[in-house]
């Protein structure tokens, strides 16, 4: 609308009027703002085709539709106003086709500006799309090894629990290279319980875990693995490298608005340069997951809190 009214106060401005320039910015106004909303209604009823089609001929459609009305309604005023609206120059014919040519010329560079835009914008998400593939199928080495040394050292006497552990670790790693980038908070839960099962059998009494659920969990989907990583990191740079270990808490936290999902894991007096490095390692690349799959509105604070280390998961209900 702002641009139809921008394109007749141009017009207006034209040399050679047989109006005067406020009359015929009013009458030129009122065309193309009629222009603009025929084409935006021709564009609410044909919505259901023009989804289907590809973007090169969505435009192309949507240049012809307004172009159409453009014509349809100068007609209309050419009817209404005869040789006085689209009357310049003394050519009251080449006045009637200088606004469909118009439309045409200008709703064409528009359509290569958007389609332009459209090319770049797509190249940004394959490649950011690509780093997050990347992300998802990278299996954290240490937690590999790790985990398969457990299940080693059980075979013998406690095959049950040996082969439970592989289980688990086979479902964390369907989940890591499955194509599905959100599933339900439950499925999460899911998972980071069995990935805390195996550390649990590894760290002993170290690792306490402690829930915090509500009793009914809501159906917001999440990225897969998001808050597994953050307990992988909290046992990684924090329980683990206390000597008496400690307490890992996990919490899902709801109001109307925003859905909330916090790690806290104790601080090691002394945390050197190269886990702390690590740690942030790995929140970052969480925190890309989580912004880029929920579309920028989804995020992840981390924080101190009470000498222990905070790592918050919030997403729109």
């Amino acid at each position: 609308m702002l641009l139809a009214e921008t394109l007749a106060i141009i017009l207006s401005l034209t040399p050679g009027l047989v109006l005067e320039p406020l009359v015929y910015l009013g009458l030129m106004s009122l065309l193309l703002q009629w222009i603009a909303l025929s084409t935006l209604c021709l564009t609410r009823l044909l919505l259901p085709w023009l989804g289907r089609l590809s973007i090169t001929s969505l435009l192309c459609s949507l240049v012809a539709l307004l172009v159409l009305s453009a014509i349809l309604m100068s007609s209309l005023v050419r009817w209404l106003f005869p040789e006085m609206l689209f009357h310049i120059y003394g050519k009251a014919w080449y006045g009637w086709l200088q606004i469909p040519a118009l439309i045409l010329v200008l709703g064409t560079l528009g359509a290569l500006a958007f389609h332009r835009h459209w090319e770049s914008k797509q190249l940004a998400l394959r490649a950011k799309q690509a780093e997050l593939d990347v992300l998802r199928a990278r299996v954290d080495p240490h937690f590999l090894f790790n985990s398969l040394n457990t299940a080693v050292a059980l075979v013998h006497i406690a095959p049950d629990q040996a082969e439970q552990v592989l289980l688990d670790l086979s479902d964390l790693f369907r989940a890591a290279l499955a194509s599905n980038e959100l599933h339900p908070l439950s499925r999460e839960l899911e998972l980071t319980r069995r990935y805390l099962e195996i550390e649990k059998l590894r760290l002993g009494e170290r690792l306490q875990v402690q829930w915090h659920l509500p009793r009914l969990l809501p159906e917001t989907p999440i990225p897969s693995l998001s808050l597994q990583t953050l307990s992988e990191n909290a046992v990684r740079h924090g329980i683990e490298k206390m000597p008496h270990g400690g307490r890992l808490a996990i919490r899902v936290l709801m109001n109307a608005r925003r859905l909330r999902l916090q790690v806290s894991n104790p601080m090691p007096q002394r945390p050197n340069r190269a886990e702390s490095t690590g740690h942030s390692v790995g929140i970052a690349a969480t925190r890309a997951r989580i912004e880029a799959i929920s579309q920028g509105q989804g995020r992840l604070l981390t924080f101190i809190e009470n000498g222990e280390y905070v790592a918050e998961i919030v997403l729109p209900q």
